[in-house]
């Protein structure tokens, strides 16, 4: 029988067994099971969201503490499933839901937001000033509510931070009263208002101009949150505890929720190493264009908005004319601007700015099409009950970060030599997380410490696009490495297929069935492409979390 025959045959038969599915016992046993494992899914997904009372969540010591107390039944249920004759796609969907609930064990025994970090509070309610009014009649009631949650909800902050860190505490601090000029979903200003506090500030006028049925609900969030600046501000000496989760706890978060057969140690190796070879590559490539002229940075808003809309343009079409992805009808449109135009006082401006005005084409790749954005709406579409849900850092800032470098392999910046050079700016920035990151979770670096090495390390890299990131890895571990070690997850997958398939290989086969897979830990990924379980079979049996920080 021919290759091509069986694989006909393989897709009839998953089409039959769709149609018709599990005639045998054994196949209604694995239906059961399945079954019993989407329902665990949903149950622990549930139980990560608090209660809400009076449009309030509750993240009281109590209430905390009856959600905890499920997690021990949770892996009780997870144990008692059998993967006995599941396929492939089946025994990676339970280990998703085993990286689900070892989230969740982690968050509550070593992470615990509520308790350590003031910025939770702090991000939740800076979100509800960024409403645009007038809102409309039927939401206005839902707007006032979410207003009058404001005091309730950092007044049980004050009560709930018995374990609150100095990083986060000073962090929280920062944020409260401070623009960085780095886009955290916000609506567009020309210029940023100073914080959350701004934020609040900037909504009181907008309420007053759009909306003044608004505004007493508006002025009562505001005076909130300004107490619970001046409360943090007070007490900040006494915030003492560490927010680093410490090495063995940041290697457990590692292996058994982000499915990585990495440690620490190998994250700041490699990422020392991609750094250095930016660094190099950047040196060959400078020295290549030196009697180029540098790129011209845009004069206006409109002559960016057209590099950014020419450049969208230009990818989908080499995407096409190359044959490198097949894109769904629903993905051909506009998709995103993921650096607004800011003009700031004496032109500063900050580290993307510095490369997305000078050519938006390496965040284009990573952040637009066929990055985060195309990535985020075929997710959006799809149905499967737990891959539909799941999402993991290592496979999106992984693949985004990939494609930056293989789409200079490519030749899609063959006419622009002088934007290769911001290719390996990028990867340099993604090089220096890793150690950032791993001294942040030792504990032996502030916030400040990090964003020094950050700012004295890459090239165009600024105060406040390194705070953030050093905010973000701190918060999330393993969040930094995911770029590095998630890209380094792509190469590997991309040489097994290869290898395995010879002169046979296709990309945009390989490309069309990555994404089919879904966006989950790249190791999983791997075994169901290339059948290769080296990685995953480490990942079954899960030791518990080495201590609470």
């Amino acid at each position: 029988m021919s290759k091509n025959l069986r694989c006909i045959l393989v897709v009839i038969l998953a089409a039959v067994s769709t149609v018709f599915p599990y005639s045998t016992k054994a196949q209604q046993s694995a239906t059961s099971g399945y079954d019993s494992l989407v329902a665990l899914y949903n149950d622990i997904r549930a139980d990560a969201q608090p209660p809400v009372g009076d449009g309030v969540p509750d993240y009281s010591q109590s209430a905390v503490a009856q959600r905890q107390a499920k997690v021990p039944e949770f892996r009780r249920r997870l144990a008692a499933i059998s993967t006995s004759g599941w396929t492939i796609p089946q025994r990676v969907d339970y280990l998703l839901v085993q990286a689900r609930l070892n989230a969740l064990d982690f968050q509550f025994r070593v992470q615990h937001p509520w308790s350590s970090d003031p910025g939770f509070y702090t991000t939740q309610v800076e979100r509800i000033a960024y409403t645009d009014l007038p809102v409309k009649p039927d939401d206005l009631k839902s707007l006032e509510s979410r207003l009058n949650s404001v005091p309730a909800l950092l007044s049980q902050a004050k009560s709930n931070l018995t374990q609150a860190a100095t990083e986060y505490a000073k962090l929280t601090i920062h944020d409260l009263s401070t623009a960085d000029g780095v886009g955290h979903g916000m609506p567009y200003r020309s210029v940023p208002p100073a914080g959350t506090r701004g934020w609040y500030a900037d909504l009181i006028e907008r309420a007053k101009a759009k909306q003044p049925e608004v505004l007493p609900a508006a002025q009562k969030a505001a005076e909130a949150v300004d107490s619970f600046n001046d409360w943090l501000k007070q007490s900040l000496p006494h915030m003492t505890a560490k927010a680093g989760v410490g090495r063995e706890n940041f290697d457990w978060y590692l292996h058994y929720v982000r499915y990585m057969p990495y440690t620490m140690e190998d994250s700041v190796k490699t990422g020392m190493e991609e750094y250095e070879r930016s660094m190099a590559f950047l040196a060959l490539q400078r020295h290549v264009d030196r009697n180029l002229p540098e790129i011209a940075l845009p004069q206006s808003k409109e002559e960016y908005d057209k590099r950014m809309t020419d450049t969208e343009n230009a990818m989908r079409e080499f995407i096409r004319k190359n044959d490198i992805l097949t894109m769904p009808e629903y993905t051909n449109v506009y998709l995103a601007q993921n650096v607004p135009w800011i003009v700031r006082p004496g032109g500063k401006r900050n580290f993307w700015e510095e490369i997305q005005y000078r050519d938006p084409s390496p965040d284009t790749a990573h952040a637009t099409l066929p990055g985060h954005a195309y990535d985020g709406l075929v997710h959006r579409h799809d149905q499967r009950p737990i891959r539909g849900t799941f999402s993991d850092s290592g496979r999106t800032e992984g693949w985004a970060f990939y494609l930056e470098e293989s789409m200079l392999q490519l030749g899609f910046l063959d006419d622009r030599p002088r934007s290769k050079e911001l290719i390996y700016i990028f990867m340099a920035a993604r090089g220096v997380r890793d150690p950032a990151e791993a001294n942040l979770h030792l504990n032996t670096w502030t916030i400040d410490q990090a964003v020094k090495y950050m700012v004295q390390m890459v090239p165009y890299m600024d105060d406040d696009v390194a705070r953030v990131d050093a905010a973000v890895y701190l918060r999330e571990p393993t969040y930094g490495l995911s770029y590095q070690m998630g890209k380094e997850e792509m190469y590997k997958l991309l040489g097994d297929r290869k290898h395995q398939l010879g002169d046979k290989f296709n990309l945009k086969e390989f490309y069309d069935q990555f994404f089919a897979t879904g966006i989950m830990p790249i190791s999983l990924i791997r075994w169901e492409m290339t059948g290769l379980d080296d990685e995953t079979s480490q990942f079954w049996k899960v030791p518990d979390i080495p201590r609470s920080r």
